[in-house]
């Protein structure tokens, strides 16, 4: 069996495959020896890998489990032509690869809306081109709070999301929400107009919160990024 750990920048989420198969998943609001241990209790684990966002990384915890930690040098079943691999989040890589191993042989659109909203392109020949990366609900909540004197500190309740917002906190929810929608449905339609064969995976932990056009384009994926860790598991795992 294999071991997955998706550590991102807000939560951590772990998963245990058989071949393609998820067995078990699990989120978690930090990540230690303890947590794994109790997770990966009832399985037998053959291979592990873990990618993680943050800089700093429990070393002992790499050692322990014998985890192989996805860099920009592990071996991929794509090609990047990203210029700058180094700097890729290797969490957006994970993404694609999980959207690969599902839609073949086409071009896909991988948008992960979460603490950030990633926007991953890769084409029909499995070569990975780059994409952009915009703020997530929270980052643009707070900064209109940090760079107003007046502004409050709010968050999401889509109960209050209209198009005119009557108060100041539900304008503060219009604008960011809708801003936000209008801005993931503007760049699909960018995509559509260069790439008319073209699939939309859309995942991460806001994905409810949208109803995003156009409909028949559009596939929902909640664990991509731990599929796509397993692909490259299984694929390193071969060489």
């Amino acid at each position: 069996m294999n071991f997955v750990i998706d550590q991102g920048n807000t939560f951590a989420k772990l998963a245990v495959f058989e071949q393609d198969k998820l067995v078990a998943s699990q989120v978690f609001n930090e990540l230690n020896n303890e947590i794994i241990n109790l997770f990966i209790s009832d399985y037998t684990i053959e291979n592990a890998i873990i990618s993680s966002v943050k800089k700093r990384m429990d070393k002992n915890l790499l050692k322990k489990y014998n985890l192989t930690h996805l860099t920009h040098l592990t071996p991929l079943p794509l090609q990047l032509k990203y210029k700058t691999p180094k700097t890729l989040g290797i969490d957006r890589v994970a993404a694609v690869v999980g959207a690969i191993s599902k839609y073949k042989r086409t071009n896909i659109l991988v948008i992960d809306i979460g603490t950030c909203i990633t926007y991953d392109f890769v084409n029909s020949k499995k070569e990975y081109l780059g994409g952009a990366i915009a703020p997530g609900f929270e980052m643009r909540f707070k900064a209109l709070n940090h760079f107003t004197e007046k502004l409050p500190l709010i968050k999401l309740d889509k109960k209050q999301v209209k198009l005119i917002g009557n108060t100041t906190e539900s304008a503060i929810v219009s604008g960011v929400y809708n801003g936000m929608k209008n801005e993931i449905e503007g760049t699909i339609n960018s995509y559509l107009l260069q790439y008319e064969a073209l699939k939309i995976v859309v995942t991460g932990g806001d994905i409810n919160l949208f109803d995003l056009e156009p409909k028949n384009r559009i596939f929902a994926s909640e664990f991509l990024v731990l599929k796509g860790l397993n692909e490259i598991l299984n694929y390193n795992a071969k060489k």
